[in-house]
């Protein structure tokens, strides 16, 4: 595979990651029922979150979040919009891109934050993601503001999370700046690029291992190559994003196929791009590439698995042939 370390693509994503699937949170204010003629409505009940407070901040400084009072306890999770928007509003079935601070409501600690860092790529469709976080941001504007409250059972459970210091009883808040949102592909899109003489050749099947056949004589290249099949027009990929792609790797000696990300939950992968993450074929060759490309890429061992290879599929000799498509980038 083209994790810099393991022969196929780890199950667990980024820390940061495996620490948003971990959490959750459910919003949405009662709605007051109506009462009969002549009589008064109850009045609503504050909002927990009013008395909080949010200064400063920058694109690469979390903001100061002071939670008032503590410790501070929902029962259901709460949002307050902070800083409205007239953006596009989040339906529940994209990716949503963030940044956060996440804080404990037992004594308004800071637990967690990735202003200066890579943005944050929630999938609201993902049925592994805990609810909360889904109907928390599930009805926001695209360049808001917002906080939301979790109780337990809307993040954590019961057991808490110890690496985080987050026990059993504990609301945790986040403070989230909702910075876009888009819907992955489900293949490549775009215009289609005849490949290069020389080149293997690839069909593409959604769902299924792509099939790559090499040209019969050809002497595998020296250098990495990528060369688009399809021109996508969609975001430019960046360094230090994640993107989600399918992929089929097959060997140049024969065309075997060693790995394919047809064999994943969700027929797709996911992974941190340009910072060593994968091998470096993939960081060179994807890098400025487009969502809705389609990726021929070519890769000799250096750029590859080295001399020591990824056993026993790949050898430490091999030259390996990828057709990646790219589905988002966040």
């Amino acid at each position: 595979m083209v994790d810099a370390a393991l022969p196929s693509p780890p199950k667990d994503l980024t820390v940061l990651s495996r620490r948003a699937r971990a959490l959750a949170a459910a919003t949405g204010l009662a709605v007051l029922a109506l009462t009969a003629c002549g009589q008064k409505a109850p009045d609503a009940k504050p909002n927990p979150l009013s008395q909080t407070t949010v200064t400063g901040g920058s694109e690469t400084a979390a903001p100061k979040v002071t939670l008032k009072p503590t410790p501070l306890t929902v029962t259901e999770t709460t949002t307050r919009v902070v800083k409205p928007s007239q953006g596009q509003t989040v339906t529940g079935n994209e990716i949503v891109s963030l940044r956060y601070v996440l804080l404990n409501g037992k004594d308004g600690s800071q637990i967690d934050t990735n202003f200066g860092k890579q943005n944050l790529g929630l999938n609201l469709a993902d049925a592994q993601l805990l609810p909360g976080l889904k109907k928390g941001l599930t009805g926001q504007k695209v360049g808001s503001q917002v906080l939301i409250a979790m109780p337990p059972k809307d993040a954590f459970g019961t057991q808490g999370n110890t690496d985080l210091k987050v026990g059993a009883n504990d609301t945790v808040v986040f403070l989230m700046d909702v910075l876009g949102t888009q819907v992955p592909l489900k293949s490549a899109q775009g215009k289609a690029v005849p490949p290069k003489k020389g080149l293997p050749t690839v069909k593409v099947e959604p769902g299924k291992e792509a099939t790559i056949t090499v040209p019969k004589g050809e002497k595998p290249p020296t250098k990495t190559v990528d060369q688009l099949l399809v021109q996508g027009q969609g975001a430019q990929v960046e360094k230090g994003q994640t993107i989600r792609i399918t992929y089929t790797g097959a060997l140049w000696k024969n065309g075997k196929s060693f790995d394919s990300s047809a064999k994943n939950p969700g027929g797709y992968w996911e992974t941190p791009i340009g910072v060593g993450q994968v091998i470096k074929g993939w960081d060179n060759g994807l890098v400025g590439k487009h969502v809705g490309d389609r990726v021929l890429l070519v890769v000799p061992p250096a750029d590859g698995y080295g001399a020591a290879g990824s056993p026993p599929k790949i050898s430490g000799t091999d030259t390996l042939v990828f057709v990646v498509d790219i589905l988002a980038a966040y």
